[in-house]
């Protein structure tokens, strides 16, 4: 399938499409300018509680005529590229494609590689509502400065996603509990110590290419000689593995060591041209800091504990003294229970509330990225992480639907692996002010591999974003009839026998505007669409797992101290007063009479209506696929109304029964 990286089959229409849109722009840039003057944000309402009122007065009575004289200059000109604009959208393609090459990392560029199976492989998904309307728009949402939003969305979801993957062991014969090594532990020594980190970065993986339960260890002096004491898997090996030694442990080992003294070793990462063929195209590397950046280990608002990922591993160390190229740090361990990554009876993976996105993230859904120059500005901040991009979703116009479109679907999808199929539909059935958007279904194949046997192995994205009035219950159960068919048949059109290419995974993520607790949702949480994708959040209809939080936000919080910061957000989230502050539920006192709110008992933990679902129809017999860790992001506090979502599937060959 040709995938298109222009809007326009050709630079004619494509022209005539920029010189329409520039004689629209004025009039829309002035339209929007004078309804922000009317709708301050809290944020903006607090900052001038200090201001005379008369200020305010002055400013008005000056804007407000300049901008309003302005518009209706601009306005004969928005109506001559208005009606040139329309036609064209009949030859407007669904969406842009965009691949990121840089010259310089030509050599070191990855593709999907050759996957040796037996090892196993993870795959990170994240799907998140992010709210860059036009800037009039977004402040019914208690949101401004869509375009300085769209670049700050970028750069902590891309700095979010490539931080080092931080591991800590912690080793103990007796004490079975996780805790948290305090942030000061894993700060590197001062560069004139003899025993320091290179300052070329840290080594990572994904956290399925370590053996969880089968690790062991390795203090002795033998670990000189493999590769300066990194363990090693059949997958990635790019991580810093940080070892808790408890005082038993290391008092039978015959070494004079704190009770809390944490062993962290760091090597200089391999360069590209140094690692083998094989190991090369595992996985794409890490993008190169831009100006103003900071990494995630040198930021102040770096969370202590979303940094690390546990594993309790109960048994000895191996005797013996520390390698040259390791350090010892004193760490401060915090027992707090609430971020523990904790399973119940029954479950088989981990999951946190985070003030970060999940290291190595592969796949990237996003919803309401509605404004074409915040999607480039996005687009811009995730390329140098995510290679791939699908942004500009949607149909404009009457284009296949009965209704006027002003906006597109407001879709947009990053992955780190190739894309090899594309396609989009529309909901025909949007009510309201959703019947002005494209909403709709991105479908999205790509690559991730092949079989020593040249065989592909694909996988298959798709990214959604349903109705959004309340007691619209009857349209998204149509939407979501919709979705199905059009699952089963971009997958029958771009299926390829199984000689030919093997199915890794089949994610579906988005905004599907419904929870599973509300009584008033009942209709949705009962659809088909619940038996063909398993959602790990959810136990039965109308009853979700213990640990589950809503993903909505009150919007009149968003600039309160305890949630500006992701740090901030996620300590207020862990406590049940928190939540019931600053998430939306069922029914509130403190919720906004907007669409997204409904008026029923109060029930549960807020409102879940942002979905990471996946599917087994199609796997390779052979494979298993499980869910490694579910994870509620805060990364994104003061950016947008809703809580980030990401799920990390591991695929591995079937263990046969004995």
């Amino acid at each position: 399938m040709v995938l298109y990286t222009s809007a326009f089959p050709n630079s004619f229409l494509q022209t005539l499409h920029s010189l329409a849109w520039g004689l629209i722009f004025p009039c829309y840039w002035f339209a929007d300018r004078l309804l922000v003057s009317f709708l301050p944000t809290t944020y903006e309402k607090h900052q001038r509680g200090d201001d005379p009122c008369y200020l305010r007065a002055l400013c008005l009575t000056i804007v407000i005529p300049v901008c309003l004289a302005l518009l209706l200059t601009s306005l004969p000109f928005a109506l001559v590229g208005f009606v040139i604009w329309v036609p064209l959208q009949s030859a407007r393609r669904p969406y842009v494609y965009s691949k990121f090459e840089d010259g310089s990392e030509a050599g070191g560029a990855t593709g999907p590689g050759n996957w040796k199976a037996l090892g196993g492989k993870s795959f990170c998904f994240a799907t998140a509502n992010v709210c860059l309307l036009p800037d009039s728009l977004a402040r019914f949402n208690n949101l401004s400065n869509t375009q300085l939003r769209s670049c700050e969305v970028g750069r902590r979801i891309r700095n979010g996603a490539s931080r080092p993957q931080i591991k800590i062991y912690i080793d103990s014969p007796t004490n079975t509990s996780i805790s948290a090594a305090s942030w000061s532990s894993l700060v590197c020594p001062h560069p004139s110590e003899n025993n320091r980190a290179n300052s070329t970065g840290i080594k990572r993986t994904s956290s399925m290419d370590y053996k969880g339960d089968s690790f062991i260890g390795n203090c002795s002096e033998d670990s000189k000689d493999s590769k300066l004491g990194w363990e090693q898997s059949d997958g990635d090996s790019k991580s810093c593995i940080v070892r808790i030694c408890s005082e038993e442990a290391t008092y039978s080992a015959g070494k004079e060591a704190d009770a809390c003294s944490v062993q962290v070793t760091i090597t200089q990462p391999t360069e590209p041209g140094e690692v083998e063929a094989e190991d090369q195209n595992d996985q794409t590397p890490n993008h190169r800091q831009k100006e103003g950046d900071r990494s995630s280990l040198d930021s102040n608002n770096t969370s202590r504990e979303s940094l690390i990922k546990f594993r309790i591993i109960d048994g000895m160390t191996d005797s013996g003294t520390t390698s040259n190229n390791k350090f010892v740090h004193k760490a401060s361990v915090m027992k707090k229970s609430s971020l523990k990554k904790k399973r119940h009876h029954g479950e088989n993976f981990d999951h946190e509330l985070s003030a970060f996105f999940p290291a190595n993230l592969d796949f990237l859904c996003l919803q309401e990225v509605f404004d074409k120059r915040s999607a480039e500005r996005l687009k811009a901040q995730l390329n140098p992480y995510f290679q791939y991009v699908l942004y500009d979703v949607g149909t404009y116009a009457w284009r296949r639907c009965c209704s006027f479109k002003f906006l597109n679907s407001g879709l947009f999808f990053a992955s780190r692996y190739p894309i090899l199929d594309v396609e989009f539909q529309s909901y025909p059935n949007g009510k309201g002010n959703d019947s002005l958007a494209a909403k709709g279904a991105l479908f999205v194949k790509v690559q991730v591999g092949t079989t020593p046997q040249d065989q592909r192995i694909v996988g298959y994205v798709s990214c959604t974003h349903l109705q959004a009035l309340s007691g619209d219950a009857s349209i998204r159960c149509e939407q979501m009839d919709h979705l199905l068919n059009w699952l089963a048949e971009f997958r029958k059109s771009t299926s390829s026998p199984s000689t030919e290419e093997l199915l890794a995974f089949d994610v579906l993520c988005g905004d599907f505007n419904f929870d599973n607790s509300s009584a008033e949702d009942k209709l949705e949480q009962q659809h088909s669409l619940f038996t063909q994708y398993k959602d790990p959040c959810r136990l039965s209809p109308g009853e979700e797992q213990p640990w589950v939080i809503g993903t909505l936000m009150d919007p009149e919080g968003l600039y309160d101290e305890d949630t500006i910061t992701p740090d901030n957000l996620q300590k207020v989230l862990e406590s049940e007063e928190g939540r019931r502050e600053y998430l939306v539920f069922s029914h509130c006192k403190n919720q906004p009479a907007s669409q997204k709110g409904r008026k029923v008992p109060l029930k549960g933990c807020g409102r879940r209506i942002d979905y990471a679902l996946y599917s087994e129809d199609g796997l390779n017999p052979d494979w298993k696929m499980e869910v490694e860790e579910f994870s509620f992001v805060t990364q994104l506090a003061g950016l947008t109304d809703h809580l980030a979502v990401a799920m990390r599937l591991s695929v591995s060959i079937r263990e046969e029964d004995p």
